[in-house]
């Protein structure tokens, strides 16, 4: 496979034009002689960047609605084609912090226009979307392009594919087109050298979760605390006595972690419409009617008894995360228990937080001290 830019006119790579470069003017200055820009000095923590490319049609702009603004998948049948570059800012939780960029599949963003060494440098993850009831030959030739580009860029960048749209295959057919994608796609890596690159598949859909439960495997691998968060939350259960414990932001459904016991789908199935269920019923009838009520605060709580003997617990962490657990009713008939145990798992999690908090304030003061000297360096007459 060719890892040169593809010929003029292949695709619409001039189907875009200068407004296309907006989404790049607050980070172009980012990197300017190895020094991070005002912005975000004065911000003290840059947000990882996720980037979401593919072909036209492969679904893009539909996973980031349904995932991040609550729309139905039947409403996305109704979105326009992508044109032009969308970037958006998802801060909903102390944890979930960063900026998706969608692109639109006929941008060739390795024409000189663009600067794609700027883009891939601060990048956390790529997610490129592949249809897969789609021919997905061309797909697989511009993933090996993007990830070798990248890969040189930015070494450190998270490879995620979506075999996407895969709600109207068959579990034998699911089956072999992720062995069919993953093959391929190595294949073309180890002929071009680049058997360090390693790509992660998700076989996703917006009709169920499982791309919530994709998102969430991403978002994971971008938080510094996971393995501390994964920690408490082991030692949670195993004192507490419940079967399973998920650490959820409530806006976006993303799971930010979960104990080191395996997790199956149905149960992260389970926990999304259990948020649903407390969302909806508390924007009916938990609102004050003053304009600072939210439908999720400090006194939010569900109890649901399963009819296999399994209890889900939901509790309030924070206004937007959320702990829902899985236990045995004789478990839950020491509640006292769990609730003490949770106040103490609570306090873990705020004791965290405030540790990100003061990394941030140093990394702030750091970055100022550094633009001062670089100020006044660049002040000094030559």
């Amino acid at each position: 496979m060719s890892s040169e830019r593809p010929p003029a006119g292949s695709g619409s790579d001039r189907d875009y034009d200068d407004d296309d470069l907006e989404a790049f003017s607050d980070t172009e200055a980012d990197y300017e002689d190895g020094v991070l820009g005002v912005s975000d000095l004065l911000k003290g923590d840059v947000k990882p960047r996720i980037l979401l490319m593919g072909l036209r049609r492969s679904g893009k702009s539909s996973i980031q609605k349904v995932v991040f603004h609550k729309m139905s998948p039947s409403e996305t049948l109704f979105l326009e084609s992508t044109n032009k570059i969308c970037r958006e800012d998802v801060s909903s939780s102390s944890f979930v912090s960063f900026q998706i960029w969608d692109f639109p599949g006929q941008i060739d963003f390795f024409d000189p226009t663009f600067d794609y060494e700027m883009i891939f440098r601060g990048t956390g993850a790529l997610i490129f979307v592949i249809d897969s009831q789609d021919d997905y030959v061309d797909a697989l030739n511009r993933l090996h392009l993007t990830v070798t580009r990248a890969y040189k860029v930015n070494p450190d960048i998270n490879f995620e594919v979506f075999i996407h749209k895969v709600d109207g295959l068959s579990d034998e057919h699911k089956i072999e087109k992720r062995r069919d994608i993953h093959k391929r796609a190595n294949d073309d890596l180890a002929d071009a050298g680049q058997e360090r690159i390693f790509l992660s598949f998700y076989l996703t859909s917006i009709y169920d979760h499982s791309i919530f439960e994709a998102f969430s495997k991403v978002v994971q691998k971008l938080i510094p605390q996971l393995p501390t968060l994964e920690n408490l939350l082991s030692i949670f259960i195993s004192n507490s006595g419940t079967d399973k414990a998920f650490l959820f932001d409530v806006v976006s459904k993303i799971c930010i972690a979960t104990d080191s016991s395996p997790v199956d789908m149905l149960t992260y199935e389970l926990c999304c419409d259990l948020i649903d269920v407390v969302i909806d019923i508390s924007s009916i009838y938990g609102l004050t009617g003053s304009e600072d009520s939210s439908p999720y605060d400090k006194d939010s709580m569900a109890i649901i008894h399963l009819n296999n003997t399994t209890v889900m617990y939901l509790k309030e962490v924070t206004k937007f995360l959320a702990i829902v657990c899985f236990l045995p009713k004789d478990s839950f008939m020491r509640r006292g228990l769990i609730d003490y145990n949770f106040h103490c798992l609570r306090n873990a999690i705020q004791e965290v937080f405030d540790v990100r908090v003061k990394v941030q304030l140093n990394r702030k003061l750091l970055s100022r001290r550094r633009w001062s000297k670089v100020t006044s360096a660049s002040s000094i007459p030559q």
